[in-house]
């Protein structure tokens, strides 16, 4: 099943799927772009905001404890080891969910993501490895209760999580489970095609990308080859200005604080990284047994002086300025220090998280200041603070200590 009719277009928006369904305007209530509620939300899933005094939660949300982990044994095709897809597995086999509402690829355009409905096991197969662009997953919520479904998980990214989960208590479901996954600068699947292009000769046959928490872009070819980039020579002054959207360039929730489970990469260092968020994540973890072997976070290296650069670089390109190119045979030398001195481990994950937010504030004065008021939460305020930047008259309610 995939989602039928265009979406309306709407500012800020990147179609998680409210707006194809039959009361669009709920998106006023439900969008992260307009005025997020994450202290409201959090109480709501979590039983209580997150607490900046306890470590990491201003970073990364609520939660019971983080891990590293990795699925034994790492399923084929899956984006690295298949945990995501195989708590979604267990879910069905379980019988404790009769579908799962999640992205597989479009038939013609394996990096395209559809929306789907999975009611067998041996189908998750199809929804692993990742997928780029916009996708309306949360069009397929009123399909699913047509159909009788009454116990659902969703595994979505954090503006399709945040949507559902302002809606949640209206939607009917007796039980919810939600399987966060993080996210940052999603583009349209065209876009992405270009970025492939830049990056290979014969993007028709690149299979996997991956961004790795030890600085480098992973590449897989249909041939069997592989091929790893330095974050420092990727094409990214080639990409065209609108490339990464708004939306994007200010989204506030990078690591998915509202979902139940958390499973991404960027604290995991080849690994994955597992965030336990409350006491229904903690029951999607447990689906995983033996299968799963986790061990504890390491965090090294220092991000402030990453952080700063970036910030003059966003400071450049927010002002309509080209941003600075390195020279060549210094990118090699940067490239070669970064994954050995550079931020590791969950200060890796911090370091994207503080650029994330100062992204947030320098696009919005840039392109969106009256918005900043509503779109700008206080713990974004806080990320940033310790960089120079803080509110103008005008930006936030109050001004943060």
């Amino acid at each position: 099943m995939t989602a039928g009719q265009a979406a309306p277009h709407r500012h800020l928006c990147t179609d998680c799927g409210i707006s194809r369904t039959n009361a669009p305007k709920r998106c006023g209530q439900a969008c992260q772009f307009i005025k997020p509620d994450y202290n409201r939300l959090e109480t709501a899933v979590h039983g209580r905001p997150r607490d900046p005094s306890r470590s990491d939660e201003l970073f990364f949300g609520p939660f019971q404890r983080m891990v590293k982990a990795v699925l034994q044994p790492a399923r084929a095709g899956a984006q690295w080891s298949g945990i995501t897809t195989r708590i979604a597995e267990r879910l069905l086999e379980t019988g404790q969910v009769q579908a799962v509402l999640t992205m597989a690829p479009d038939p013609d355009d394996r990096w395209r993501p559809v929306p789907v409905l999975i009611t067998q096991s041996a189908d998750m197969a199809r929804a692993r490895g990742m997928r780029m662009g916009y996708a309306p997953l949360l069009s397929l919520l009123e399909p699913a209760r047509a159909q009788g479904y009454r116990r659902l998980a969703v595994i979505g990214i954090p503006c399709q999580v945040y949507a559902l989960r302002a809606l949640e208590q209206s939607l009917g479901f007796e039980r919810l489970y939600v399987i966060g996954t993080p996210c940052s600068d999603n583009t349209s699947t065209e876009n992405f095609h270009q970025f492939l292009a830049l990056l290979s000769d014969a993007p028709e046959t690149i299979t996997y990308l991956e961004f790795r928490a030890d600085y480098h872009v992973e590449l897989r070819f249909s041939d069997g080859r592989r091929k790893i980039i330095p974050f420092l020579q990727l094409p990214i002054s080639k990409l065209p200005p609108d490339f990464f959207p708004l939306t994007c360039r200010t989204c506030v929730d990078y690591t998915n604080v509202l979902a139940d489970i958390t499973i991404g990469y960027m604290a995991g260092q080849g690994e994955q990284w597992m965030i336990v968020r409350n006491a229904r994540g903690a029951e999607l973890a447990d689906l995983l047994g033996d299968e799963v072997k986790t061990t504890p976070l390491q965090s090294a290296g220092k991000r402030q002086g990453a952080v700063k650069g970036f910030m003059a670089n966003t400071e450049r390109a927010a002002g309509g300025l080209p941003l600075r190119r390195m020279p060549g045979l210094l990118r090699h030398i940067v490239g070669w220090l970064m994954p050995r001195i550079g931020p590791r481990g969950l200060e890796f994950a911090r370091t994207r998280v503080e650029m994330k937010a100062i992204e947030t504030v320098l696009h919005l004065r840039r392109a969106e200041p009256a918005r900043m008021k509503s779109m700008i939460p206080d713990h974004v305020w806080r990320l940033v603070a310790p960089y120079g930047l803080t509110p103008k008259p005008g930006e936030s309610d109050r001004t943060i200590d």
